[in-house]
């Protein structure tokens, strides 16, 4: 019997959760396919590889050993097949992923079809809800990884920026705002304002940027709190206010000639996206390969 990528990855799969049977939900296999595999590698070792007990699977000394290998021999096995599928672009798998609700809605759409040209035999499966449901999910091994506009803190997500945004004041073309340029922030906190609710990532980007320039949210005349960016679009485009978002949701709106965006002179509301996993999970490749498309900045210069 010779040594195998699919057995280390089971291998690798169980030293990290801990259990045989969470390994083979995790890797859609039946619990004994998952033993039969772990069998066959302490046998070409020669070695015992876990302690088993009734509570968690733990390593034995061998396995300790092994186990950097193993995480070695997994990456260098899926920079071997990004670099590859390059040329071939018959890359296939299914790529399940999660995105918060301005990066499912107005990002993604935008680099799912360039994507799906490039890489035809990976299916896309996307979720859009909020960051604490992608979570969740991820958690319980229902997505692969996940795009949040906000960092995570939990000790099992693993978390990596991969795009930047900045939120621009966005105003009814009527506004007497939208025949500048640019505008001062002071003069800017006068007009009445359409917001995200409280607690959305474009509004913590928001009042974090303006606290940092003096102005508290208490000194904003909300006049309307929405829970959807579809919704805050609307009533500014009503005339109901003016708002912060991010340029790739009102593109339509503005190509359109119903709203403006107007750069704000004396603050810069930049913000990271960011893709979130497992720690102790290695990515497929279906997902390392999206992930790596869409930092391309020739790309997002092109598509967004």
């Amino acid at each position: 019997m010779a040594l195998n990528y699919h057995q280390l990855h089971i291998f690798y799969t169980v030293a990290n959760l801990g259990s045989f049977s969470a390994a083979a939900q995790s890797l859609h296999m039946t619990q004994p396919a998952v033993t039969m595999q772990m069998q066959s590698l302490e046998e070409y070792f020669g070695c015992k590889l876990f302690i088993r007990s009734t509570k968690r699977i733990e390593l034995t000394e061998a396995g300790h050993v092994l186990l950097p290998f193993a995480v070695r021999s997994l990456e260098l096995m899926r920079e071997t097949e990004e670099a590859m599928s390059r040329f071939t672009h018959q890359l296939e798998g299914r790529l399940q992923l999660g995105a918060s609700l301005t990066i499912g809605e107005y990002v993604l759409p935008r680099l799912l079809g360039p994507f799906g040209h490039q890489y035809p035999h990976i299916e896309i499966k996307l979720k859009v809800m909020n960051t604490s449901q992608i979570v969740e999910y991820i958690l319980q091994h229902q997505l692969n990884f996940g795009l949040v506009e906000a960092p995570v803190d939990h000790p099992d997500i693993q978390m990596e920026p991969v795009m930047e945004d900045e939120l621009k004041l966005v105003v009814p073309a009527a506004h007497e705002l939208a025949q500048a340029d640019s505008v001062d922030l002071e003069n800017v906190i006068k007009h009445p304002f359409v917001l995200r609710e409280k607690g959305s990532g474009t509004r913590q980007v928001m009042e974090d940027e303006m606290q940092r320039r003096g102005v508290k949210p208490g000194d904003l005349n909300v006049v309307m709190e929405l829970g959807s960016t579809g919704a805050v679009k609307s009533a500014v485009e009503a005339g109901f206010g003016i708002t912060m978002l991010s340029p790739s949701s009102v593109k339509h709106e503005v190509a359109l000639g119903l709203l403006r965006i107007v750069k704000i002179r004396d603050a810069s509301f930049k913000r990271r996206f960011f893709s979130i996993h497992l720690k102790s999970t290695i990515l497929p490749i279906s997902a390392v390969t999206f992930l790596n498309f869409i930092k391309q900045p020739k790309i997002r210069e092109e598509y967004l």
